[in-house]
């Protein structure tokens, strides 16, 4: 796969081979980034809650990487949000509160806090696949989860009417779900495409009646296509990636969420040839409403939107290449959903590029 090369101003005429492959390298160890998947927060649908995590994509999200083999990824994740009476109430009728069929008015909030560890081996195929460049991998994570509500509760039955103060509290410290993930992606020049699947397999730490998880409690199918315009001429770049999310029901509460759409993006400039910066950004929402014999809140279709800054480093690690990358969002723009602030530190280490061979220099006899 060809790819022309951003050559930094600072470095001279001599040096541009090297710094041509290593800032192909630094574009497609970026583009790793996007492997890392899939984790679950106190987010949307059911009580709060999605399989998808905004803001797994980013910058470079569908460039190759640069050699097939292994890669590892690893990312700490940390999210502190927030909601009112919509969420609560919700969550409340999901843990066994109290029963929608009384006439019920809460006036309260909840807040959670998740903290989580990710890792994920990954297998870059070197044989290409419909012309493209094939990875499989599978993630999963260890982590802890607290949440807190706090309110009142007033209920009428007939003339009966009953007030009580709502303070629960729920942490829990486990293993989340397992999510297998598969990409290919394409290169034409500046032009990167991708297409992914991913899905959910409930493993993990979950129980319908408390508060606080670290599994979704149901399996999910996730899918969608991506887009990156990288130009090392320039280092100018931006990503987006368009996928859905369809839902299998929770067997535990039969409710079933519906369908998730989420667009996440990344913004970047190549300062140097190790050193990148930029914007990130997600839009979430759902466009299917919630359904199922477990379902007492009606349609409940979630919404919310991030943005935040972003920073990169590359640089060797032995003979295998590394990436740093910290970014972090501010989310407005929510309904049915807790809203806050999250901040992520990601690790990739890939197989670094090939170094050409150089031609034996012919001996002249005479």
């Amino acid at each position: 796969m060809s790819k022309r090369n951003w050559i930094g101003n600072s470095q001279s005429h001599s040096s541009q081979g090297g710094d041509r492959r290593h800032v192909a390298w630094s574009a497609r160890i970026c583009g790793a980034v996007a492997l890392a998947c899939f984790a679950s927060a106190a987010k949307a649908d059911e009580g709060g809650v999605s399989f998808w995590l905004p803001g797994l994509f980013g910058s470079l999200a569908a460039v190759p990487q640069t050699a097939p083999g292994w890669s590892l990824l690893a990312f700490s994740y940390y999210t502190n949000v927030k909601a009112g009476a919509d969420v609560a109430r919700a969550r409340e009728i999901q843990i066994g509160r109290f029963t929608p069929t009384l006439t019920a008015n809460l006036s309260a909030n909840i807040h959670a806090t998740v903290g989580l560890e990710w890792i994920q081996p990954n297998y870059t195929f070197a044989n290409p696949v419909l012309g493209g460049q094939l990875t499989l991998g599978i993630g999963a994570f260890a982590g802890r989860s607290t949440a807190d509500l706090a309110g009142t509760l007033t209920t009428t039955l007939g003339p009966l009417v009953s007030v009580r103060s709502e303070n629960i509290s729920s942490s829990v410290t486990g293993f989340g779900d397992l999510y297998p993930v598969a990409m290919l992606k394409w290169n034409h020049d500046v032009h990167n495409y991708m297409v992914y699947a991913t899905g959910n397999i409930p493993v993990g730490a979950y129980d319908p009646n408390r508060l606080a998880n670290l599994s979704i409690g149901h399996g999910a199918i996730d899918g969608g296509v991506g887009y990156t315009y990288f130009n090392p001429l320039t280092g100018h770049e931006f990503s987006g990636v368009l996928g859905f999310t369809y839902n299998l029901k929770n067997t535990a509460t039969q409710y079933q969420n519906g369908v998730d759409m989420h667009f996440d993006w990344g913004a970047s400039q190549f300062l140097t040839k190790q050193v990148q910066v930029g914007l990130v950004g997600y839009v979430y929402k759902e466009v299917g409403c919630d359904s199922g014999s477990g379902d007492q809140v009606g349609c409940f279709q979630s919404q919310v939107v991030g943005i935040g800054p972003q920073v990169g480093f590359i640089f060797p690690v032995g003979n295998m290449q590394g990436y740093l990358n910290f970014k972090g969002y501010k989310e407005f723009a929510a309904e049915n959903r807790p809203d806050g602030w999250n901040a992520w530190v990601t690790f990739v280490i890939s197989p670094a590029a090939p170094t050409p061979s150089t031609p034996a220099r012919r001996m002249i006899t005479k």
